[in-house]
């Protein structure tokens, strides 16, 4: 499955992905409000976490392409968190920071909620956001989703932003 919006392919990572993921996940700017940069053999681990669940039939991931040079940005899709003991699926997104403030994080984030409930009939999805993330914060609102509780998640205290596939309907989000 690829999503498109205006500016931005969504699609699955690939294999060759794996040089230009790495870098990204080393940047310490792309990896703030988590564990801290990554080495090259812990993006290989993701990125296989990736493609288990491709294969598996799950939603997972999409390698986030800038058309405008046709560059790999950032990630954007879903991951499968276990959160206060709830299997939840998680929208979660990061850039470049060199894309940052441009709005393509919203843009992303938005294409993968409306694939959850249109194409794949999600019940549910949610964020899981560091308080002082505000610019996290604010692509959440702007995909609809609204603070559903406080909890702490890996160590941090995390705020769970969420939308049902129902508000989502109810706000015309069919298309």
């Amino acid at each position: 499955m690829i999503l498109e919006t205006p500016r931005l392919i969504l699609r699955p990572f690939r294999g060759k992905d794996v040089e230009r993921f790495a870098e990204l996940m080393a940047n310490r700017d792309f990896m703030r409000f988590s564990l801290g940069p990554y080495t090259r053999e812990q993006t290989q681990g993701v990125l296989q976490k990736f493609f288990s669940w491709t294969q598996a039939g799950l939603p997972s991931q999409f390698a986030v392409i800038f058309r405008r040079n046709n560059e790999l940005i950032g990630y954007c899709g879903f991951l499968h968190q276990e959160v206060d003991g709830r299997s939840e699926i998680e929208i979660g997104y990061r850039l470049h920071p060199d894309y940052w403030n441009r709005g393509l994080a919203s843009e992303a984030a938005q294409a993968v909620r409306s694939h959850a409930f249109r194409d794949l009939s999600l019940p549910k999805v949610i964020s899981l956001i560091h308080p002082d993330n505000i610019a996290s914060r604010r692509v959440a609102e702007k995909n609809g989703m609204k603070i559903e509780r406080e909890t702490v998640f890996r160590g941090f205290p995390t705020l769970v932003f969420a939308i049902t596939r129902e508000q989502w309907l109810a706000e015309g989000g069919a298309g």
